[in-house]
């Protein structure tokens, strides 16, 4: 039984220590786009050739190599979390919001590989 309805976007979100750098560099070298830079929360979004899949850029200062978080959209972020913490599912701390932006709440699977949740708030019509 599905316990979260996905609205079939995934964003795959690594760490970099220049995001826009790294924008720079998947653009000329695999055709990304980006969409936006968004400095006050350290983060970069960019289109992939893959329809509904993003790449997020987080700026950190030590980048951990390898360690790519999925990030599922849903519509509704407090929903889809109760649904799965109903089932036992471990989230890590509360969900933030971003306001205007997006809320995300971050959980595990059962081998401790780091999963997240993403709504996103921005007014797009």
């Amino acid at each position: 039984m599905q316990l979260v309805s996905l609205n079939n976007t995934i964003t795959l979100a690594m760490s970099v220590r220049d995001r826009h750098s790294s924008a720079e560099w998947y653009s000329s070298k695999l055709g990304f786009e980006l969409l936006h830079h968004i400095d006050e929360a350290g983060w970069s979004e960019m289109l992939t050739k893959t329809e509904g899949v993003t790449l997020g850029l987080g700026e950190q200062s030590e980048p951990s190599p390898g360690n790519t978080v999925p990030v599922f959209g849903v519509a509704d972020i407090e929903t889809a979390r109760g649904s799965l913490e109903a089932a036992g599912v471990r989230f890590d701390g509360e969900t933030e919001t971003i306001e205007g932006m997006v809320s995300t709440a971050t959980f595990y699977d059962p081998d401790g590989n780091a999963l997240m949740l993403a709504q996103d708030l921005t007014a797009r019509g």
